[in-house]
């Protein structure tokens, strides 16, 4: 772990904006969609038309595949596709979840700035439990070294301010499986096909 003081200047002022917006109405999933989500969620296959690859499994066109996922993610059944790379293959051995106690009525704001900053992967707020964790800004930074990682901090650091009042930096140890949210009563994939579809 990293530790760090906050810089004591002003940070640059705009006015706040928007709420989160409400949860989306799925209205639940027909069978048919239920089938799409079951059939992708351990990820697309690894094939030059996975549409296809997905609607023969499903039984139907991969066009209509590709439509109804459009329609989902539309909806805010699915709030993505997207590739999923694996970043300590790419070089990215050094993974810091920087932990930032930021002042309340300016975290909307300075979260969205730091979500742009070119090497934040992950940006979100998080309620504190006071008096033991007092962090609600948690951003993700990759990194070939701890340094490089630090160096990134310290522009976020910087971006935040005299709003930024303490910060951590939170090394990953180990890779762990990660995966999305499974539906119940989904089948159990076995390692072949999540090979074959993760790469």
């Amino acid at each position: 772990m990293s530790v760090s003081p906050c810089p004591p200047r002003p940070a640059p002022r705009r006015e706040a904006i928007e709420a989160a917006a409400p949860p989306p109405d799925t209205g639940g999933l027909d069978a048919a969609d239920r089938a799409i989500v079951l059939a992708t969620q351990a990820g697309l296959p690894l094939v030059p038309d996975p549409w296809g690859a997905v609607g023969r499994e499903v039984g139907m066109s991969g066009a209509e595949v590709l439509e109804r996922m459009q329609a989902m993610q539309e909806s805010g059944v699915i709030r993505r596709v997207a590739a999923v790379p694996n970043h300590y293959r790419l070089g990215y051995v050094a993974n810091g979840m920087t932990v930032w106690d930021v002042d309340d009525a300016q975290i909307d704001r300075l979260g969205r700035e730091v979500a742009a900053i070119e090497g934040v992967s992950h940006c979100y707020r998080r309620p504190r439990h006071l008096p033991h964790w007092p962090y609600n800004l948690f951003a993700m930074l990759h990194g070939r070294s701890r340094e490089e990682v630090e160096r990134q901090a310290a522009v976020l650091r910087e971006r935040l301010g005299e709003a930024c009042r303490d910060h951590r930096i939170l090394y990953s140890t180990r890779i762990l499986k990660k995966t999305g949210l499974r539906l119940a009563g989904s089948r159990p994939s076995d390692a072949s096909t999540d090979t074959q579809r993760r790469g």
